[in-house]
């Protein structure tokens, strides 16, 4: 079986939240080079794709196990700011290294049936363990009806769905996105579809008091902290996971937004204690998304 490489880290870590970034996956996209290595700061080497196994490299030396690879749906396919990664992608990453990548299929509110028959597919016949979406790409809020056949799909797949929550920025300046994710928004949702495992990524900044709120009200409602980098998390997000909160965060980095090495040190600053910080880096994902210890 394969195994990543001996590090330093007590704690191997489960990353929640990557983006395929070989140079084939990047084939299909729009140039995002002012965003990512202007807005965001990601080195021109990294931009510009590293392979499967320069990534297994990097999650190594960070002390990270496996990465759960999104095959994102990032807007509607047909306008030129916006694009899907192939579900068959991720499926190939997974299938070449089944101990270290799990794969997440993207989310198009606006493809309808179509949509959710191809999220079914890609839990059954490609063993993806969930679902993934972008509300502020659509401006279809979490609780937009466009989005309930996906949430009952998910619930009979027995499988959770990541949306990303808090202030979306501009990725794209022909295309600028407004801000729907708002945590509250989960409220409905959680209420409506009690049994499915509802997961806000990106923290909910700045809006991470009405997402803890939210996670503390639903029992299936989860966070994710990825792509904020940990030094800079309001007091009350490092609290939240430290105590009340200690089985309902999961670490992630959304790379190449954050890179893996930089964030698990910063994670390893915030003087976590041992417990909840295994559960963070580790436990919770595993339970959440019914993966093997």
């Amino acid at each position: 079986m394969e195994q990543p490489a001996a590090t330093a880290h007590d704690v191997l870590a489960v990353d929640t939240v990557v983006n395929i970034w070989t140079k084939q996956a990047l084939a299909g996209r729009p140039d995002r080079r002012a965003f990512y290595q202007g807005k965001i700061g990601v080195d021109r080497g990294t931009f510009e794709g590293i392979e499967l196994d320069e990534m297994l490299r990097r999650m190594d030396a960070a002390g990270i196990q496996r990465a759960f690879l999104v095959a994102a749906k990032v807007g509607v396919k047909w306008h030129p700011a916006c694009y899907h990664v192939p579900y068959e992608l991720v499926a190939e990453a997974v299938r070449r290294h089944p101990d270290r990548f799990s794969g997440l299929a993207g989310i198009d509110p606006t493809e309808g049936m179509e949509g959710v028959r191809a999220l079914r597919r890609a839990v059954k016949e490609h063993g993806f363990i969930g679902a993934h979406g972008y509300p502020h790409w659509f401006e279809l809020p979490p609780d937009h009806a466009r989005w309930y056949p996906f949430y009952a799909e998910c619930c009979e797949l027995g499988v959770p769905i990541q949306l990303q929550v808090g202030q979306s920025l501009i990725y794209d300046a022909s295309y600028p996105r407004r801000s729907v994710g708002r945590p509250i928004t989960l409220d409905s949702v959680a209420c409506d579809f009690p049994e499915l495992k509802l997961i806000g990524i990106h923290i909910g900044i700045p809006w991470h008091e009405e997402m803890i709120a939210m996670a503390w009200k639903h029992a299936n409602v989860f966070i994710v902290t990825d792509a904020h980098s940990p030094r800079y998390w309001p007091e009350s997000v490092v609290r939240y996971i430290d105590s009340y909160g200690q089985d309902k965060v999961m670490f992630g980095t959304d790379f190449p937004v954050l890179d893996f090495a930089r964030t698990r040190a910063e994670v390893e600053a915030l003087g976590l204690r041992p417990g909840p910080r295994r559960k963070f880096l580790r436990d919770n994902a595993l339970r959440v998304y019914g993966l093997p210890a």
